[in-house]
């Protein structure tokens, strides 16, 4: 009886105890959230809405000056006729100023800042974004983000 008595004690205890939290290192989060806005801003500089893997299927996107635009699809199809008033020569530069990283690393809320400049560097617009990003099959995509653009000075 006291041995039935001590493995339920046992059992009892071990599934009481918290699992160990993964160590998340937010250096290495942030250079891949770097890497996929980079990669993002390559869309407008080169015009390659094909390479566009930044949003997930249920995103909702809420670009400068539009209604909130959802669904991955349609995200696509607004960037393509954003794409033809695009600025010949100009790109886009993408810098994170913070991120918040989930414990368990599957969620990272990023604020940014962008500027929109020609071939010679003149800001032709710039402004500040946020961007939430869920892990999905070991990937993080946009599952959410909103920009705002500042004036520029003639």
């Amino acid at each position: 009886m006291g041995g039935l008595l001590a493995v339920i004690l046992m059992i009892s205890v071990s599934c009481n105890q918290e699992k160990e939290k993964p160590t998340i290192d937010k250096n290495q989060v942030m250079a891949e959230i770097q890497a996929i806005e980079n990669k993002f801003a390559l869309v407008y500089t080169h015009r390659n809405l094909d390479s566009l893997t930044y949003y997930a299927d249920d995103a909702v996107s809420y670009f400068v000056g539009q209604e909130p635009i959802a669904g991955k699809n349609a995200i696509h199809q607004f960037i393509e006729e954003d794409l033809k008033d695009f600025p010949s020569g100009a790109k886009i530069l993408n810098e994170i100023l913070e991120i918040y990283v989930t414990d368990d690393g599957n969620n990272v809320a990023e604020i940014g800042a962008y500027k929109q400049v020609d071939s010679t560097g003149k800001i032709l617009q710039n402004g500040h974004y946020f961007s939430f990003f869920a892990k999905r099959n070991g990937k993080y995509l946009c599952t959410r983000d909103m920009a705002t653009a500042h004036p520029t000075a003639e």
